[in-house]
């Protein structure tokens, strides 16, 4: 069950020594893929890292966070601003079964096409589409039994000045100037388990009706 998932999910960050399996690994992903997105537009891409030198860089990039370097694999979360290129965008719709009206009424609309407003607004709906994303392949795992922690302090192009690591994080997995690498999701068994305890904001703390303040229920 989903609502299941959501509530024993947690962030592990210890992990023991056996590793997750590729057709795991794989079945997280998947779910990944599987996220909605602005206009079906897809601006992800996926790449595990497995190499535990690769996985000690990004640890680094990550402020040495130890689940990076000591997770059995790291799922990088890349941005993808090239997805709004009009020949990918166009080749998403058509296979969705969109006409050729369709379409160039959908690129050239600024609302539905951001890229048409410059690159910080493509930017900014690029980045919206990738916590989807993360938020079911968490679940996933969770269902595997599988723990994961989401790594969002990490050197990229919104957040440091430290071009030499990100240069060097970038070259490692291939990436160019119109990707960036948002999040990492780290993977692994947890190593000791521990009770799943959640503290969150009251209900009416953070839900209104109709207008800001006023109570849902």
């Amino acid at each position: 069950m989903v609502l299941n998932a959501i509530t024993t999910r947690k962030s592990v960050r210890t992990y023991s020594e056996k590793p997750v399996s590729d057709d795991d690994i794989k079945s997280i992903l998947q779910a990944g893929i599987m996220a909605p997105s602005w206009v079906n537009v897809q601006p992800w891409q996926f790449i595990v890292v497995k190499n535990q030198e690769h996985k000690n860089i990004l640890s680094e990039a990550s402020g040495g966070q130890k689940q990076v370097s000591s997770a059995s694999a790291v799922i990088c979360c890349i941005a993808d601003m090239t997805a709004w290129d009009i020949p990918k965008f166009s080749k998403v719709m058509e296979k969705q079964g969109k006409n050729s009206a369709t379409r160039e009424y959908i690129l050239a609309s600024p609302m539905l096409n951001p890229s048409n407003l410059g690159e910080y607004e493509t930017l900014v709906r690029t980045i919206e589409q990738i916590p989807y994303a993360i938020g079911y392949m968490t679940l996933r795992a969770e269902e595997l039994g599988i723990g994961c922690c989401i790594i969002g302090a990490l050197s990229n192009e919104l957040t440091t000045k430290d071009t030499n690591n990100l240069i060097s994080v970038k070259e490692m997995l291939g990436l160019n100037d119109k990707q960036i690498l948002l999040s990492l999701l780290t993977l692994g068994y947890e190593k000791d388990h521990t009770k799943t305890i959640k503290s969150r904001k009251d209900f009416d703390e953070v839900v209104s009706l109709e207008k800001m303040g006023v109570k849902f229920t």
